[in-house]
């Protein structure tokens, strides 16, 4: 049986460590950083390392329903999920993740666009 993309990667700890190197650009982001004030970070790392992980073909599982209900309140437009898209690839770039990895990763996400936007241009 063919290994997935989290487990190629190393599993959790390496889904956790590129997530919060994503999270550490994503505050600097002078676009997206705004939507992290007052949020609890380290609990915010962990529910997107599950999302990643689940993302690469891991154990965890978030659905449809919890990504809308936890991004609802974030008002994030067509650009924010871009740019964030953009963020995202430099650090699984960064990772030394293969390109189709890379681009198995951003189809996936862009499939969950919908319940991310909420806010259209």
């Amino acid at each position: 049986m063919a290994q997935t993309v989290y487990e190629r990667i190393g599993g959790f700890s390496a889904v956790r460590r590129i997530v919060s190197d994503l999270y550490d650009r994503l505050c600097e982001n002078e676009r997206l950083a705004q939507h992290f004030h007052g949020i609890s970070m380290p609990q915010l790392i962990d529910h997107q390392t599950k999302f990643v992980s689940s993302l690469l073909g891991g154990p965890a599982s978030i659905t449809d329903e919890q990504l809308e209900r936890a991004h609802k309140r974030l008002n994030l437009g067509d650009g924010d999920f871009e740019e964030m898209i953009a963020v995202f690839r430099e650090v699984l770039e960064d990772a030394d993740l293969p390109k189709g990895d890379v681009d198995h990763v951003e189809h996936e996400m862009r499939k969950r666009k919908p319940y991310v936007v909420s806010r259209r241009a």
